[in-house]
């Protein structure tokens, strides 16, 4: 489809506008002079192994939704493991529980850390709620097309909410663990507390 003054408008099946970044632009080479610079003003000095913020974060792998820039965090500041959707999945919560029993070594007690499962509006996942699209999808990597839909992050809200059950439910990870759902509108830039951290 073209919009006005001949563009090409691209759109998913969950609407959300895809535009290609500058194909010269599309190596590693800039991000590693980023690299030179921040090892020359000592960026990763004083970087820790257990986050000061006591903060492990879940989010998707959306550029929009860096949990660096949307939190203000600082390098050390927090855990984050990203994907598509910022879905809670088995390697997930493999992650968490690895990262509990760490921290149950340096905190013998009290609480270790909160976990916060961020999803967000626009989510490109929500192309998984598009048969055609899930079908092409299922065939390229290997797995069942029904199994799929659950993935697709349509209502940030309702997805968020459910993997946090799934996490509370998941008996791997420590209870000394909290947990807590949001949500990210990549209009406003705001984040918004859907589910409060408990365990």
């Amino acid at each position: 489809m073209r919009a006005e003054h001949g563009a090409v408008d691209h759109h998913t099946p969950a609407g959300f506008p895809l535009e290609p970044g500058d194909p010269a632009t599309g190596t590693i080479d800039s991000a590693l002079e980023r690299n030179r610079a921040f090892a020359a003003r000592g960026g990763h000095r004083d970087a820790v192994v257990l986050p000061r913020l006591r903060l492990f974060v879940v989010s998707c792998l959306d550029p929009r939704t860096d949990p660096a820039h949307l939190l203000g965090l600082a390098l050390g500041d927090a855990l984050v493991v990203r994907n598509a959707g910022g879905r809670v999945t088995p390697e997930v919560i493999e992650n968490i529980a690895f990262i509990s029993q760490l921290a149950e070594l340096a905190m013998p007690t009290g609480p270790l850390f909160e976990v916060a499962v961020i999803h967000h509006t626009q989510c490109g996942t929500g192309a998984l709620a598009d048969p055609e699209f899930r079908d092409r999808y299922a065939e390229r990597i290997g797995a069942r097309s029904p199994d799929l839909a659950e993935r697709a992050v349509t209502d940030p809200v309702a997805t968020v909410a459910r993997d946090i059950e799934r996490l509370r439910a998941a008996t791997e990870i420590s209870p000394r663990v909290t947990m807590s759902g949001h949500v990210y509108d990549v209009t406003t830039g705001l984040v918004e507390t859907v589910v409060r951290g408990a365990r």
